[in-house]
Formats: C-alpha cells, structure tokens, sequence
C-alpha cells in the first residue's frame, strides 16, 4: 500500500510539474522577468538543496530520505527545470556573441550526449531499477556499465548535452549560462544532496563503490 501511495504522489508531482513546464514553453514574459527565472530560479537551488540537506541529516532513516529526496527533485523542478525550459525557447533573444562554431557540428553534439544521456536512462532502468527524477528511485545501486567508471555519467551527459545546446544555437551566452550557473547548481546537489541521500539508502555498499569510482570523468575505477 505504501509503495502504492509513494507512486501516486509521484505521478501528481511528475504531472504538476509538467504542467508548469508547459507554461513556461508558451507564456510571453517580459525580458525581466525571463531573466530573472533563469538567473534567479537556478541560484535558488543552492539554498533549496542545502535544506534539503538539512532535512536528511535530522532524521537519516531510509523512509525520510524516499519522501525527502522526492519534495527536494519536485523543487528542483521549478529550480532547474523551469530555467531550462525558458533559456532554451528565448536563447534568440539572448544578446551579446556569437560563438564562431558551424551550427552542423553543434547539433551532430547534441545528437551524440542526447543519446548517450538515454543510455544512462537504460543502464540505471536496468541495473538500479530507477529512472531519472522522482518517477522511481533506484531501489537497487547501480554501479556496472556506465556507472562503473563515473559515478554520475547522467549528470555528465546532462551537461554535455546543454553545452552542445549552447554549441548548436551558437550562442556564447548560452555556453556561459550553462558553465556559471547551471552546471555548479546541478554539481552543488549531486555533492552536497544525493551522494548523502545515496550513502542513507545503500549504506556500506555506496561508500565502497564511491571509494573506489570517480565522482564525474570517467576513468578506470580503483582496485
């Protein structure tokens, strides 16, 4: 029955936000306030993960962190998602250089970390019994394919596929958005929320496979 209820909270979450998302798309806002959503939203994430923190670190019991972890990704949503939404459909609007780089070659990159962010969605589908965001958290550590020599390679290919966004519009203030704001806002969770959140959930086993499995660049993992 719990899992029942965890799963229908989810999916009106998942519908909420995809609803606002929609709105975002289509709303004709003023250079402001489109500004301020996209700067201002993903600085919000820093204080919004470090209370999320704060929450997991009061009461570390596996129960708390599911439900924890599932209110700080639908915040996330409005953090992050929301400025995504909004810097991706204005990016024409954006003034300032244009990155001297063919468009063709942006978007063959995009191509590639768009379908490498996929194969991240399956290995973690088929290997931690997960998926991206809250729809289902892991319910197992995965750790093989992918995950063996990176222990965020979605994260990676997340940002690789927004830099090459930024390659493809050929927009330098697309790249620097991507670079200052959002790639340190996504890092600063990774680090401070979901590593804390993982070592609750998987205990031992997490510690041991973070021990010896780089945080981001793929590399042969120790021992």
């Amino acid at each position: 029955m719990r899992r029942v209820i965890e799963f229908l909270v989810r999916v009106a979450l998942l519908a909420f936000i995809w609803f606002i998302c929609w709105w975002a798309l289509n709303a004709q806002l003023s250079s402001v306030i489109n500004l301020s959503i996209i700067v201002g939203g993903v600085l919000l994430t820093f204080p919004l993960v470090w209370l999320g923190r704060k929450m997991l670190d009061k009461q570390p019991t596996m129960t708390r962190a599911v439900w924890v972890t599932t209110l700080v990704h639908f915040a996330l949503g409005f953090t992050l998602g929301v400025p995504i939404v909004r810097a991706v459909t204005t990016h024409r609007d954006w003034s300032g250089w244009v990155l001297p780089v063919p468009p063709g070659i942006g978007l063959v990159l995009v191509i590639i970390t768009g379908a490498a962010f996929l194969l991240t969605v399956v290995n973690l589908a088929l290997k931690g019994f997960g998926a991206p965001f809250f729809i289902a958290l892991s319910r197992r550590l995965a750790a093989d394919w992918l995950y063996a020599r990176t222990r965020n390679p979605m994260v990676l290919a997340v940002l690789a596929f927004f830099l090459s966004l930024g390659i493809w519009f050929q927009s330098v203030l697309f790249v620097l958005w991507v670079l200052i704001l959002f790639a340190p806002a996504l890092l600063f969770f990774v680090k401070v929320y979901e590593e804390r959140e993982l070592e609750i959930r998987f205990g031992a086993s997490y510690l041991e496979y973070k021990s010896r499995t780089p945080m981001l660049f793929p590399r042969r993992p120790k021992g």
